[in-house]
């Protein structure tokens, strides 16, 4: 099943069925308004919700044409928003960048933060930021969305609970970054509004590319116009999905809505040159990886963060070439 939410007058917009092509839409009005009231009754309302969607797709049902940008987020605001680090070699850079190892811990226990969830941005609308000097960047990420999962699920179990895909695009503003952490308290101010695609999706959608709670397909990021990342969800991702989720569930309960993020998608980097498209490589999700490796090259990053005015668009197609969720397409706009 594909899912979008309709920007209206309330906060939480109307939860739309789009058609597996991505071409229709219809409300899903009949069966349930908003996208939390379908996490909260999921059980009772999944399988009549699918029936219209079958009918959707099928040609069954009067629709229109689907429009991404008439679309906020799916969940516009949630009750929970973790992202983890499931890309190892993504920290691995980081820390090699300024001369440090990373811990023996990070490759079996998951970085995560939570991060604000009360004020998602549409995937159409503006990343706005008071500074460019702030270091803006983008993060090319996967997401889950689960039903309510109880404290101390074991991550062989933690499956059965995750009900949505979608993608993400984690705002960072890296000038902040290092001054935050240096408190000891964790990210705030360094985090923005966070954006998702416009359409949700269970996983059956995606085939047989979801197997070991992974997404195994390029996740791809053009950067004002040209292709900057296209690496493979589903490589060098240390942590799976039912173990993030796991792992956010150790010591409390995690309500319907919840989001666990991947982190950065980052497949290692194959060449003396890191992984950048123009040397034959898979590209990266942000510009911070991009800079590590500059650092690690050349002594010191030479990629600037974006600027006022600059594009991100996120998207992943299928293995017909087909988009799944469709685009994250965002301009940068400094807010005086």
């Amino acid at each position: 099943m594909k899912l979008a939410t309709y920007k209206n007058d309330s906060r939480d917009g109307q939860l739309m069925l789009v058609s597996r092509d991505l071409k229709l839409t219809c409300s899903a009005a009949p069966v349930v308004k908003t996208m939390q009231q379908l996490l909260d009754n999921w059980d009772e309302l999944f399988e009549p919700l699918n029936e219209r969607y079958q009918a959707l797709c099928s040609g069954e049902l009067l629709a229109e044409k689907f429009d991404a940008q008439k679309c906020h987020s799916p969940l516009p605001r949630a009750y929970h928003w973790a992202d983890g680090s499931a890309y190892v070699n993504h920290v691995e850079l980081v820390r090699r960048a300024r001369g440090a190892e990373v811990p023996e811990s990070f490759w079996h226990d998951p970085l995560m933060y939570q991060g604000g969830s009360d004020d998602f941005i549409g995937p159409y609308d503006d990343i706005e930021v008071p500074d460019e000097s702030m270091g803006i960047d983008f993060e090319a990420e996967i997401a889950v969305v689960t039903a309510d999962v109880p404290m101390g699920t074991a991550d062989d179990h933690a499956g059965n609970f995750i009900k949505l895909l979608m993608l993400v695009n984690d705002v960072s503003l890296r000038g902040l970054i290092p001054g935050e952490l240096a408190k000891g308290f964790g990210f705030y101010q360094s985090k923005p509004a966070s954006s998702f695609a416009p359409v949700a999706v269970t996983p059956d959608e995606l085939g047989d590319s979801w197997f070991d709670s992974k997404v195994h397909l390029a996740l791809l990021t053009h950067y004002n116009n040209e292709l900057f990342g296209k690496p493979n969800a589903g490589v060098d991702m240390t942590f799976n999905f039912n173990l993030l989720v796991a792992h956010a569930a150790r010591t409390r309960n995690l309500g319907a809505g919840t989001i666990i993020g991947s982190g950065t998608v980052s497949n290692k980097q194959g060449t003396d040159h890191g992984s950048a498209i123009v040397h034959g490589g898979v590209g990266y999700s942000c510009i911070a990886e991009v800079r590590m490796i500059e650092t690690i090259r050349d002594g010191q990053p030479s990629t600037a963060f974006m600027s006022n005015g600059d594009t991100v668009r996120i998207e992943m197609a299928d293995n017909d070439g087909s988009s799944i969720f469709g685009a994250i397409e965002q301009r940068v706009k400094i807010k005086k």
